[in-house]
């Protein structure tokens, strides 16, 4: 495999991230994507706002690319998590947009630079701040991903959806009664092996 063929690759389980995020936000209102369903508060907007400022860090301020926004959030008087919700004047277009501006700045930075030039990543400590555009790929993939499966579990205690992307379930195909037949079934064993 080629260099470029290495970067199509991981850039395109970038996106596939990328993409599942924001899918996630179809068919819901304003307080849907934005409410918090645990108790640290995690919610569909949030997220996305999230991983929009991961991604201007790790391929912008790592690799000394200059963004032209602005992220409050990130001020040294900022509250703690306040990337991971969105205000009432920050709309579902601007957080939705501004993640997508990302994308064109991380795509921009990938398509730049070498899989082995060298970063540094600023909030990391300084013996690991080291780092190459291969790692920060996998690294912002991962998270990417692992904020994906979080949006999954939301959106589906908000209104039951599922799936992977849009046309691709990665579900069984069955109805309503084998799930709740599963699920009780689940939870049975999980009591039985609590009672033991």
């Amino acid at each position: 495999m080629s260099v470029s063929d290495d970067k199509a690759h991981l850039k395109r389980y970038l996106q596939s991230g990328r993409d599942a995020l924001v899918w996630k936000l179809d068919g819901l209102g304003e307080y849907d994507i934005r409410r918090p369903l645990v108790p640290t508060g995690t919610n569909l907007l949030g997220l996305i706002k999230h991983l929009a400022s991961v991604e201007f860090g790790y391929f912008g301020d790592t690799f000394d690319r200059p963004y032209d926004e602005v992220l409050p959030w990130w001020d040294d008087d900022a509250e703690p998590n306040a990337d991971m919700w969105a205000t009432e004047a920050e709309s579902r277009a601007d957080v939705v947009g501004l993640y997508r501006r990302a994308w064109t700045h991380t795509d921009a930075t990938i398509k730049t630079l070498d899989l082995d030039a060298i970063g540094h990543v600023p909030w990391w400590p300084p013996e690991r701040s080291e780092v190459t555009l291969h790692q920060v790929l996998i690294h912002v993939i991962a998270e990417t991903h692992r904020h994906a499966g979080h949006a999954d579990i939301v959106r589906e205690l908000i209104d039951g959806a599922t799936g992977l992307r849009e046309g691709v379930s990665n579900l069984p195909d069955v109805d309503a009664d084998w799930w709740d037949g599963y699920r009780a079934r689940i939870e049975d064993a999980a009591r039985r092996a609590g009672d033991a």
